[in-house]
């Protein structure tokens, strides 16, 4: 509280953040189903995730209502047409807009983050099947305040794709790249074995046959010879996104360049 306080007073707060952080502790509860966290992004800087696979349309809908009223924005993940649907009756009705990440959706009525050429991370998918997951992950590092530069269909299957992407995200200074595959996952090692950054793997549920359904990708990112890389879950683009953004606000925060950052 004292904390909070003496930041009103030095101007660094306004009078409602300083409201929205005495009552970080607070807790919404949406009917006797759900008790939503609406201040973990300012808490954590990790925004909370509605995770609508499993969910009745209409109840997502209502979870996303509450957090839009809580705090302004509101994501939600793995969305079927079925819940498309109710979020957008749920947008009308508030008047929010809808922006559509792959599987992903984020619900706003509070006004966009403002992305500067820092922090940035780089964001990579071997196919376009990869594609829904990896939007995912920009999702929500774009929330956190973290720029994403991407580019998909960059797989090993022609690695002359992948030049260009790389040198664009080495130039632009990142701090963590993410890299999204399926089939064998091989696209992280090589990443790992070209930046100075650390690289977030995340396999997707794709292949074919034996070690399909993301399987091999896991177990052959966990294997991996390049040091520097770290695996999430499979299809846990939401986990990389995170993850990813948090390396890059810390940078920014610190101060410290990465090797990448600094002039050979």
């Amino acid at each position: 509280m004292k904390e909070i306080l003496e930041r009103l007073l030095a101007g660094e707060f306004t009078v409602e953040e300083a409201l929205r952080a005495i009552s970080a502790d607070r807790v919404v509860e949406v009917g006797d189903v759900a008790r939503l966290d609406p201040d973990r992004l300012r808490r954590k800087g990790v925004p909370e995730v509605i995770y609508a696979a499993g969910k009745d349309p209409q109840t997502t809908a209502d979870l996303a209502l509450s957090m839009l009223e809580a705090s302004g924005v509101a994501l939600v993940s793995r969305v079927t047409d079925e819940h498309d649907s109710a979020l957008a009756a749920a947008a009308d009705s508030v008047g929010a807009t809808i922006e559509e990440f792959g599987s992903g959706r984020r619900l706003r009525t509070a006004a966009p983050v403002q992305l500067g050429p820092r922090p940035a991370i780089g964001l990579l998918a071997a196919g376009t099947s990869d594609v829904p997951v990896a939007e995912e992950a920009r999702m929500i590092a774009e929330t956190m305040g973290v720029r994403v530069y991407h580019a998909y269909d960059v797989g090993v299957a022609a690695m002359h794709r992948l030049s260009e992407p790389i040198a664009m995200m080495t130039a632009d200074e990142v701090d963590a790249v993410i890299v999204v595959a399926g089939m064998e996952g091989a696209l992280p090692t090589v990443v790992g074995g070209l930046v100075a950054v650390p690289v977030v793997a995340v396999p997707t549920s794709t292949g074919y046959g034996a070690g399909g359904n993301g399987l091999a990708a896991l177990l052959g990112m966990l294997q991996t010879c390049s040091p520097g890389v770290t695996v999430v879950n499979i299809d846990n683009g939401i986990g990389a996104g995170a993850a990813a953004a948090l390396v890059a606000l810390r940078a920014a925060r610190s101060g410290v360049a990465t090797p990448s950052h600094r002039a050979v």
